[in-house]
């Protein structure tokens, strides 16, 4: 296939779109995983207070533990959280990966044509 100015051109131009969209993605994702951060943190210290007023005795390591198993579903939740945003960076990083070569490609194109 014979690669144009035309067609790196529209190959940049969807580009920049799915960056708009990762980008968006990657904001909404990360606002997400802070979210669920702070409900995770909350609830294990809510948690932990409880054990510490209970009069049991327990170790410190006890209580974390014990205070993680009664929030399994908050950590669960953020480590979903946390993998989404990483998903999404990586999914921008792709993306920018992708422009550089577009552009080395274009740049390589009008160098031929201009020979």
């Amino acid at each position: 296939m014979l690669v144009t100015p035309a067609h790196i051109e529209k190959r940049l131009l969807e580009l920049s779109k799915e960056i708009d969209e990762a980008q968006q993605f990657l904001d909404e994702s990360e606002n997400e995983y802070f979210r669920t951060k702070a409900e995770c943190e909350i609830a294990l210290a809510e948690q932990r207070l409880k054990l510490a007023n209970s009069g049991i005795k327990m170790t410190v390591q006890e209580k974390e533990d014990t205070a993680t198993v009664a929030c399994a579903h908050y950590v669960r939740g953020l480590a979903t959280a946390e993998a989404k945003v990483r998903a999404a960076r990586g999914n921008a990083n792709r993306i920018r990966v992708q422009v550089d070569i577009t552009r080395s490609i274009g740049t390589s194109v009008r160098s031929a044509l201009d020979v």
